[in-house]
């Protein structure tokens, strides 16, 4: 176990479709492969001793994309979360959905439902999935929560703080990450974990998800740790 682990560590999950070009399949092939490069992460990342873990699975934008390509996006639930529920429960994992839940069906809601009751009580790692997410979304949706929360005298009127604005969030319970990976080299956040990514070390690898796994975190979590974290203050002065 690696003790000085960020302790959240957040993973844009992208290339899928790409990988799967590159070996002439469909994109549905890809996200298949991409729930095994999902196993093999959550699992390296609690043995190197990742506190919290947050990985994009669907966005709200992605239901542009063709149905065929939206069912394989929703297998990230079907064939990950409820398939290995029983492993993840026994291996300590707790799992959290974030995200709209409006729109879902009622089967992918069962999914969720499950998963979050039984791994409620968990606590060697924290896998949070956000689906059906975007940061944006997720703003707006706090906003309406606390105007609700004002109107009906359970918030008060006035100025807010950025905490108070926080535990309005899909994240309320879970720290700010730490650091944000996204795969297939891609340089930007594409509406994942806006507020919460505000003093993130940002790191962007050249694998596709599909390859990912133990060596690429690693590797990742190396950069992490020769950068300087100033949270906006001045940092050491230069020699």
């Amino acid at each position: 176990m690696t003790s000085n682990a960020p302790r959240h560590v957040a993973i844009i999950m992208d290339g899928n479709g790409r990988w799967a070009k590159q070996r002439n399949r469909p994109r549905t092939f890809g996200h298949r492969e991409g729930v095994e490069a999902l196993k093999r992460t959550v699992e390296a990342a609690g043995d190197m001793g990742v506190r919290y873990l947050t990985v994009f699975g669907f966005s709200t934008e992605n239901w542009t994309r063709p149905p065929d390509e939206v069912s394989a996006l929703m297998d990230l639930l079907r064939l990950y979360v409820e398939r290995d529920l029983d492993k993840l429960v026994k291996e300590g994992v707790r799992v959290r959905i974030i995200g709209e839940r409006s729109g879902l069906s009622e089967d992918i809601l069962g999914i969720i439902r499950r998963a979050e009751t039984r791994t409620k009580d968990n606590d060697k790692l924290n896998l949070t999935i956000a689906f059906n997410y975007g940061g944006q979304n997720e703003i707006i949706r706090a906003a309406q929560k606390y105007a609700e929360d004002v109107k009906h005298g359970r918030a008060p009127e006035g100025a807010m703080t950025p905490d108070q604005f926080a535990g309005y969030l899909d994240t309320r319970d879970l720290p700010d990450p730490d650091l944000i990976i996204r795969t297939s080299g891609e340089k930007r956040i594409s509406n994942f974990l806006l507020w919460q990514a505000a003093y993130a070390e940002l790191v962007f690898t050249e694998t596709l998800w599909p390859d990912f796994g133990l060596e690429p975190l690693r590797s990742a979590i190396e950069d992490f740790h020769r950068r300087e974290r100033r949270y906006g203050g001045a940092g050491d002065p230069a020699p």
